[in-house]
């Protein structure tokens, strides 16, 4: 599968702005609200160090690319329309907005730093990001915590669950959310709440809401447009704050990572996705040279652009995902090519996860696996490492 990364924030905040950058496709760009109406979906990159080196061969990818030791694998990337206060109760493109992020498996929330857009996504002055940021969290637990009241009217109802088991009328409720029976007891005793939901008050079922959402939407928070004064001291003021010790937040200029992808497009700057520096290759004209002088300051300050570290810190970090690479003791994966696949694979995959996710039948005749590295057999339960190099023996 390819992994699904949710682009949410408020209109007008540089979130298209960001897709571009990330995907270069082309959705329309403007400062004003509902630029974007329908989902875009693009292919990203994450980035992994290649393995093939250390097997001392040259890899020949079937999806992506490698560009010096770089193995740049596709994820799906949904820029999702329609977040606006009140969006769980159907506002702006609420009911619409609601069913395209649950489509992602983590989400990455744009929000402008430089206090340039208010909480409609209209032109101001001095807004507070801590506002956008509260009111994602906001709508979603409130979305969650809908889903929640209509498992608990399931649950009275006597439509499926019998009496001590209102884990399974709310996990049947919310199996969207891709959760569990048993992770929804696990939220409801951790809360130090019983398992009767008439003991329960509308504070407890917010927390159980959240606890659910901050476990099935995992979410990496973008502070964008970094280039400018204004959002730098948001950042630093933010990120010094406590309250937000909850958060990944990851500095980050859209504009400046599409102007070096657009430059390097056109040759006139030498730049790879995610590094921190890049050098100038062609004739500029003075305007050119004094924005990339600029550019070049914040990458150098920050560490990058951000948008392919918000990306990989989302599916890496914050999702857990581990990258696999199949292969044998020599490093070469079949006869077609050398390390010629790069899988991205869920946290905590075993071995048979990983044989199965290349395809049923070698999943149904796995005997075990080999780690190339060590030459050392591993069990069909042997739970991977991110960057394993792994040869799967079956009865085929």
């Amino acid at each position: 599968m390819s992994y699904r990364i949710g682009l949410v924030g408020k209109p007008s905040v540089g979130k298209s702005t960001f897709f571009n950058a990330a995907t270069m496709n082309d959705v329309p760009e403007g400062a004003y609200p509902f630029t974007t109406i329908d989902p875009s979906i693009g292919e990203a990159y994450i980035r992994v160090p290649c393995a093939a080196p250390e097997f001392e061969e040259t890899c020949t990818p079937s999806v992506g690319f490698c560009d010096d030791g770089t193995r740049f694998v596709p994820v799906k990337l949904i820029d999702v329309a329609g977040l606006i206060p009140g969006a769980h109760e159907g506002k702006g493109l609420g009911n619409q907005f609601l069913t395209d992020l649950n489509e992602a498996d983590v989400l990455v929330h744009v929000v402008d730093f430089s206090g340039e857009t208010d909480i409609e996504g209209e032109p101001t002055e001095g807004h507070d990001p801590r506002e956008d940021i509260a009111f994602l969290e906001e709508e979603l637990d409130q979305w969650y915590l809908d889903i929640l009241e209509k498992g608990l009217e399931r649950y009275r109802s006597g439509y499926h669950g019998t009496e001590g088991d209102v884990e399974v009328d709310l996990a049947t409720q919310m199996d969207a959310f891709r959760t569990s029976e048993e992770e929804i007891k696990q939220v409801i005793l951790a809360l130090g709440l019983d398992l009767d939901p008439d003991s329960w008050s509308e504070d407890d079922k917010l927390e159980i809401a959240r606890e659910l959402r901050t476990r099935t939407k995992p979410m990496v928070v973008v502070a964008n447009k970094m280039d400018t004064p204004a959002a730098q001291e948001n950042y630093a003021d933010i990120t010094s704050d406590s309250a937000y010790d909850h958060l990944t937040i990851v500095p980050a200029s859209a504009h400046a990572e599409k102007a070096l992808k657009e430059g390097a497009e056109a040759g006139v700057v030498d730049y790879q996705a995610g590094e921190d520096g890049f050098s100038v290759e062609g004739d500029l004209s003075d305007d050119q040279r004094k924005g990339l002088e600029r550019i070049r300051g914040f990458v150098s300050e920050y560490g990058g652009t951000g948008v392919q570290q918000a990306l990989e810190t989302a599916l890496f970090d914050e999702l857990g995902a581990l990258a696999v690479f199949p292969g044998s003791a020599n490093g070469r994966a079949d006869t077609q090519g050398v390390f010629r696949d790069c899988f991205i694979l869920p946290e905590g995959a075993t071995t048979e996860d990983f044989a199965y996710h290349i395809h049923s039948d070698i999943g149904d005749g796995l005997l075990h696996g080999i780690d190339c590295r060590s030459g050392r057999q591993i069990g069909g339960d042997h739970e991977l490492a991110h960057r394993d190099v792994v040869e799967l023996v079956t009865t085929g």
